[in-house]
């Protein structure tokens, strides 16, 4: 999830585009999610004091650090970033067990 998240948001950032494809279609911050995942997993294979204390501690500081982003990227991009942001969650995928398929930026599938 980081390679392919980070290839689409260094190809954006090139053509100074929103970053809305791959998975940025899903997620607003997939590579923060994957290395949330990442300590996760650590937080498991090594339950020590230093991963426990650790892991809210950084996953607070992912948190701030998106919400900071969010604001610079929204001034950078205006509308275009708040209907992105309206359709697209922030660090969860949008899962429909009802079957449907789901809708990428602005509402499309």
């Amino acid at each position: 999830m980081l390679a392919s998240a980070w290839k689409v948001l260094y190809e954006a950032q090139r053509q100074h585009k929103l970053a809305t494809t791959g998975a940025y279609a899903r997620l607003r911050h997939p590579q923060y999610l994957g290395f949330i995942l990442i300590m996760l997993g650590f937080l498991f294979q090594w339950p020590t004091l230093v991963t426990l204390a650790m892991f809210p501690i950084l996953v607070f500081m992912y948190a701030h650090l998106a919400l900071a982003e969010e604001r610079e990227v929204r001034a950078q991009f205006g509308e275009e970033y708040v209907r992105y942001a309206e359709n697209t969650p922030r660090f969860l995928p949008q899962i429909d067990f009802a079957g449907r398929a789901p809708t990428g930026p602005g509402g499309k599938t």
